[in-house]
């Protein structure tokens, strides 16, 4: 996969102003070290475009925090509640993180990614 592949695969990244080439392929390549095609075969670009993804969006939410003033790199596990006045909403997290996901639990492109390698038994091997 390059980075023209992951864009069209997911359009949400495809403003190059928001999610530069230059750190799009510096995570395919992190990908493409960590990710073994023998064991991902068919399923590698799936497997390299929710890495970069995943990625990302963390990288993303890193770079809103700081430009309003608040701490980027800090971290947060997924929102559970919010409340607005006197309406509030929470959230079971439970079912749609997995269980010991850690940091892949941050993003549901991390959760997916999470989920195949357990499917295709790569778990401890590269997560």
């Amino acid at each position: 996969m390059d980075v023209a592949g992951f864009r069209s695969r997911y359009p949400e990244f495809s403003d190059p102003a928001e999610y530069p080439d230059a750190m799009v392929q510096m995570h395919l390549t992190v990908a493409g070290m960590l990710l073994l095609e023998e064991v991902w075969g068919e399923l590698m670009d799936m497997g390299h475009g929710l890495f970069v993804a995943h990625n990302m969006t963390i990288g993303r939410r890193n770079q809103q925090a700081g430009a309003v003033g608040g701490t980027p790199g800090e971290v947060t596990g997924p929102k559970t509640a919010k409340a607005v006045d006197k309406v509030s909403a929470s959230y079971d997290t439970s079912a749609v993180t997995l269980a010991d996901g850690g940091f892949w639990n941050a993003t549901s492109y991390g959760v997916e990614l999470l989920y195949w390698a357990r499917l295709i038994g790569m778990g401890g091997r590269q997560l």
